[in-house]
């Protein structure tokens, strides 16, 4: 089902009915004649038309905020500020890509070589519901920069965004086909994979949806870039900061409603400074007003779905079986809506689900440290591998972690966040490929050598006598 449903009060705002499969190819058919327009025009012409984008999303991040609210639930201040995040990435490749994507020169002995980034065609993008606008423009800016063109199928909870993506960039002045949305179920994705118009797939979302689009993507010998779940760690040693330590665990595990990848999700204290970080953490969460996310004052909004709150519930319900111990929350707010109270959980056993699984929601995981290895064997005990925070003020200790820990990002003294000016993405069942960056722009071109040999070059080879 195709639908939005208030998840402050449960209640069905709009429902889509999903496109049909004469429809689907109708669009793809579109995506491929505008991708052959879309890659003879200039990087001036896409640029114009990327800033454009920009500025829409900077003029109605108001009503694009209170959509992601409607729709997924996020406070109604980080979903402005979401809006206004996208139309950064639009600037930041509207100048940056002809410069990412320039021929570079190899300096080869009386040869004339260079490597040039060509786009590659139509490409996929199956996306979530957690950051339903900002997903899609870290991959769609630097995407049609580069001359490809997408089509997004997105989350069946978020339509209305995904409509209102298509809408941005149409009235940015990208031709008709650039950007689609097709509003399909998951069952669709592997026939829309196999289709010859599409070159190459991205997805953000979970291990399984990852492997499945892999598979697929696989047997047809197509490009992906996965960025999957997330159980990042969030390290606390001696020699920090403890106060900037406590205030932003806070705020990197309950960010989005706890429904971010790269949230915080294990907090790994030293022995040192374990109970004093535990008490004044357990206080703020405690203190974190949950409610309304239209209403600013509220920081903390419903779960996107009922089924993610329930699955979340009984990951602690089965955790503290096992015998952890919840410090606070640990319960579904009663009423309307999908509340879960803010959560903190300690002594958390090997096994449990806290200790080996994501938990996507506003709990967090409390595990005590001996010492520097002790804290990086907690933290690479998971088989995730995306982000990872850690607050020392000690050089040797930060060396160590950056070395050691195992995952595609590593902050110290910060908590982790996407920014378009830096490569994204994760190691081991975290994903494989990276967003963002110089980097990002070139997953999804043809990186093609060209090597020129002059006539007089080839007449002297030949005269030699040499073959290749």
């Amino acid at each position: 089902m195709i639908q939005t449903v208030n998840p402050a009060n449960g209640q069905v705002v709009r429902t889509f009915d999903p496109h049909t499969g004469a429809v689907v190819e109708e669009k793809l058919g579109l995506a491929a004649k505008a991708f052959w327009r879309l890659r003879k025009m200039s990087f001036a012409d896409r640029a114009e038309r990327m800033r454009s984008a920009a500025a829409i999303l900077i003029r109605e991040k108001q009503s694009l905020g209170e959509l992601m609210t409607l729709e997924m639930g996020k406070p109604i201040k980080a979903a402005i500020a979401e809006a206004e995040k996208c139309a950064s990435a639009c600037s930041y490749y509207a100048d940056n890509a002809e410069r990412f994507l320039a021929d570079r020169k190899i300096e080869i002995e009386k040869v004339n070589a260079w490597v040039a980034y060509q786009p590659l065609g139509v490409v996929l993008a199956v996306m979530p519901w957690n950051f339903p606008l900002w997903q899609v423009f870290r991959f769609a800016a630097p995407a049609l920069m580069a001359g490809n063109v997408g089509v997004l199928k997105h989350a069946s909870n978020v339509p209305q965004c995904a409509l209102a993506i298509e809408d941005i960039f149409r009235r940015a002045g990208f031709d008709e086909g650039c950007f689609q949305a097709l509003l399909v179920g998951s069952e669709a994705v592997a026939k829309i994979i196999a289709d010859k118009r599409i070159v190459a797939v991205t997805l953000t979302g979970s291990e399984g949806a990852g492997r499945s689009v892999a598979e697929q993507a696989g047997k047809h010998l197509k490009k992906t870039v996965l960025e999957l779940g997330g159980s990042d760690p969030f390290i606390v040693m001696p020699s920090c900061d403890l106060e900037s330590a406590v205030a932003t665990a806070v705020t990197a595990r309950m960010i989005n409603n706890g429904q971010s990848c790269i949230a915080a999700k294990r907090f790994i204290v030293h022995a040192d400074v374990y109970d004093p970080f535990v008490s004044r953490f357990a206080e703020a969460v405690r203190a974190i007003r949950v409610g309304d996310p239209m209403d600013e004052a509220n920081a903390v909004g419903p779960l996107a779905t009922s089924a993610i709150r329930d699955e979340l519930h009984e990951q602690v319900r089965r955790t503290v079986s096992a015998g952890a111990k919840i410090l606070t929350g640990g319960r579904s707010l009663p009423g309307a809506g999908w509340y879960y109270e803010p959560t903190v959980l300690t002594d958390i056993p090997d096994g449990s689900p806290a200790a080996s699984e994501e938990l996507f929601g506003p709990v967090a995981s409390v595990f005590r440290a001996k010492d520097v290895r002790h804290a990086i064997e907690i933290a690479n005990s998971t088989r995730f591998g995306l982000g990872a925070s850690a607050w020392t003020n000690d050089a040797a200790e930060r060396a160590l972690f950056v070395r050691e820990i195992e995952a595609g990002v590593v902050f110290i003294n910060d908590m982790v966040a996407s920014d378009t000016r830096l490569p994204f993405g994760g190691v081991k069942s975290s994903g494989y490929g990276r967003e963002l960056s110089d980097i990002g722009i070139r997953e999804f071109v043809n990186v093609k050598t060209v090597r020129i040999v002059e006539p007089r070059n080839q007449a002297a080879k030949r005269g030699r006598g040499q073959t290749e």
